[in-house]
């Protein structure tokens, strides 16, 4: 069994056949960071895998079908029906886009006409920001409404590929991950690694976010020791669109002149 550490992403080699039969903690040797990890789950009945001696793959099982992407979250179902999960699939045209191409036209600009160098680019009142919520399912809904309310546009990731097909679908302004996210395919590991490979121009469009209840919202020490941008208690989920407010103020002024160099707008 491999477990990859949440903190260093180090991969550490277990031998299965010295696992409990229950979930356990190892702490991991480069960093001292504890890890969670489940045991592997064993074929039931005796069945054989897809890659069995002999056989040839199944495009049916799971490992060969196509992940989709983080659904966006539809805040109305919620409010009118409770009892229907509230995630609908995105629409497959990108309204932001579509507008921001309008706005470059309307500007005496166009698609194909480059910004000039050093002038600063005000982000559109009408464009919403993205967030991409990689969280426990204890905290999922009430976060995913929060942010909504705050006039976010909002993804849902259920595990850890739908967060990841949507990282690499389309550009987010905002992660917010929890820990113990998808923790049977080390979930947090792996959002934390594909946020970690971004080029740093890509990585500084990005507001990195840990949901954590060992720390205090806006605790710059434990956000310098996780390598975000900001950690949030979860006690803090009802003010989080303010403190991600102030949070994200800062941080557009601390790169304010970069931003202004490169033509873009702040997050």
């Amino acid at each position: 069994m491999i477990v990859v550490c949440s903190q260093c992403t180090t991969r550490l080699q277990l031998d299965d056949a010295k696992l409990p039969s229950r979930a356990f903690t190892i702490r991991c040797p480069k960093c001292q960071h504890v890890i969670n990890a489940q045991p592997p789950v064993a074929a039931q009945g005796g069945e054989q895998g897809a890659l069995g001696l002999g056989e040839s793959p199944s495009l049916e099982h799971p490992r060969f079908k196509q992940p989709a992407p983080a659904p966006a979250f539809n805040p109305n179902v919620a409010d009118e029906q409770p009892e229907v999960q509230s995630y609908a699939q995105p629409s497959s045209v990108d309204t932001s886009e579509v507008v921001r191409l309008l706005a470059a036209l309307l500007q005496g600009g166009g698609p194909g006409k480059e910004a000039q160098t050093g002038v600063a680019v005000a982000r559109p009142a009408w464009e919403r920001r993205r967030a991409l919520v990689c969280v426990t399912p204890a905290h999922r809904d009430a976060l995913a409404q929060q942010l909504a309310e705050g006039n976010y546009q909002v993804f849902v990731a259920d595990d850890s590929s739908q967060a990841i097909e949507r990282m690499r679908e389309e550009h987010m302004d905002v992660v917010i991950l929890d820990p113990g996210f998808d923790p049977v395919e080390q979930g947090a590991a792996f959002v934390t690694r594909e946020v970690s490979i971004k080029r740093p121009g890509e990585r500084r469009r990005l507001f990195f976010v840990h949901l954590n209840a060992s720390s205090r919202t806006l605790d710059s020490h434990a956000a310098f020791v996780s390598n975000v941008n900001m950690v949030v208690n979860p006690a803090d989920i009802e003010s989080l669109p303010q403190v991600l407010e102030r949070a994200l103020r800062d941080f557009n002024e601390l790169y304010r002149e970069f931003n202004n160099v490169q033509s873009v707008a702040a997050i």
